[in-house]
């Protein structure tokens, strides 16, 4: 009997322990599954938090209104002539180069017109040879009519003497129209300069060789520089508060210490579709001459009305084929896009005229391809420590 039980005992241990030895593997299967199972769950939750891009708002700045419109501009001289030759031949001389500040009727230049002198021979002989015929003309006529008193000639031939003579005077007046157009453009051999102001470019030389009408640049430029207009493109929403007679300080960069005062003259009244703005001319005196024609000049225009104005940083704004647009977060942190105009850029800071409320929660820094609907993760921004003084 114990020899018995002593045979069977370690067939019961292989029995049991292969039952252990099971029961583990599949305990460690199991927990194999549930982990690989926990892994992928925390994955795909990673995955979709990461999806979400998360970012920080700022809220639009209330700049109150905006006072004054820093605009660029550009001088032109009040009235701009520029002098082509009338006639054609050499240039004799000239007298006034540029710099030179010259009076209206001045003598500019002056042109040798040799094909034109001969020209006013001939029409000068065409008119003494259509006066000797009218001459003629005049006292066949007169015998005629005498002889036609006495019955010796017919009332057609007479009629005839007295169309000769009317053709005559015809040829006589055409004579004295072609000389008296020679004439005058004889005298535009002498070029004189239209109003006073100062000669800006002299394109020609002595003997230079002159054609009618010019066929390249012209031969002087004569500008009144005494007043210029300075012109500047106003956006849209600015033109209401842009009037006849609003001033304007102007500041040029060759004398940054000093500020000059112009007064808006007038408005294109159109708007521009390329640049969506609108052209106001202003007026500059330029007495003192230290004001060049087109040149740069900065323009702090003052604005007859109000404009409510937000600032928010550059980095926010979005450009693409929808234009100028900003991203707003709503309550259920939606991004929601919004057309803007700019007032003014101040580098870092850009001023709004329109398109966002002071109650508005601006992306500071927009991902790349936002969408209207797009969920985002809104991030806290810290506050800056301020420094307190003790």
């Amino acid at each position: 009997m114990p020899s018995n039980q002593t045979h069977l005992s370690p067939h019961r241990t292989l029995r049991i322990s292969a039952i252990v030895a099971v029961l583990v593997a599949a305990g460690l299967v199991a927990f194999g599954i549930a982990s690989r199972a926990n892994s992928d769950e925390k994955l795909k939750q990673w995955t979709n938090e990461r999806a979400v891009p998360s970012v920080s708002l700022v809220s639009p700045d209330n700049q109150g209104a905006l006072s004054t419109l820093d605009l660029p501009g550009r001088f032109v001289a009040y009235a701009h002539a520029p002098i082509y030759a009338r006639v054609s031949g050499y240039l004799k001389s000239w007298n006034v180069d540029i710099g030179g500040q010259v009076k209206a009727g001045q003598l500019l230049a002056e042109i040798e017109t040799p094909d034109l002198d001969q020209q006013l021979l001939q029409a000068r002989a065409d008119l003494a040879s259509a006066e000797a015929n009218v001459a003629l003309a005049r006292t066949t006529a007169k015998r005629w009519q005498g002889m036609l008193e006495s019955d010796s000639v017919s009332r057609q031939e007479v009629d005839d003497r007295t169309g000769d003579l009317a053709s005559k005077e015809a040829m006589l007046k055409a004579s004295q129209a072609n000389l008296d157009r020679l004439i005058a453009t004889k005298r535009f051999a002498r070029i004189v300069a239209p109003f006073n102001g100062t000669v800006t470019a002299r394109t020609t030389d002595n003997g230079a060789l002159i054609t009618e009408g010019g066929s390249g640049s012209a031969l002087f430029e004569v500008s009144d520089t005494h007043k210029l207009r300075l012109y500047v493109n106003v956006p849209q929403n600015f033109v209401n508060n842009i009037k006849p007679g609003t001033k304007a300080d102007i500041n040029v960069p060759e004398r940054p210490d000093k500020t000059y005062t112009a007064i808006v003259e007038s408005t294109s009244g159109a708007v521009d579709v390329a640049s969506g703005a609108t052209l106001v001319q202003l007026v500059v005196d330029n007495t003192a001459g230290e004001l060049l024609p087109g040149g740069y000049a900065n323009v702090s225009l003052h604005q007859a009305g109000s404009t409510a104005t937000f600032s928010i940083p550059a980095s926010a704004l979005i450009f693409d084929q929808s234009g100028l647009r900003v991203a707003t977060v709503n309550a259920d942190n939606k991004a929601s896009l919004k057309t803007v105009t700019i007032a003014r850029d101040l580098g870092k800071v850009i001023q709004l005229a329109s398109g966002v409320e002071a109650t508005d929660r601006v992306i500071e820094s927009p991902p790349d391809g936002i969408a209207d609907g797009d969920v985002v993760n809104v991030v806290e921004t810290p506050a800056k420590p301020t420094d307190k003084k003790s």
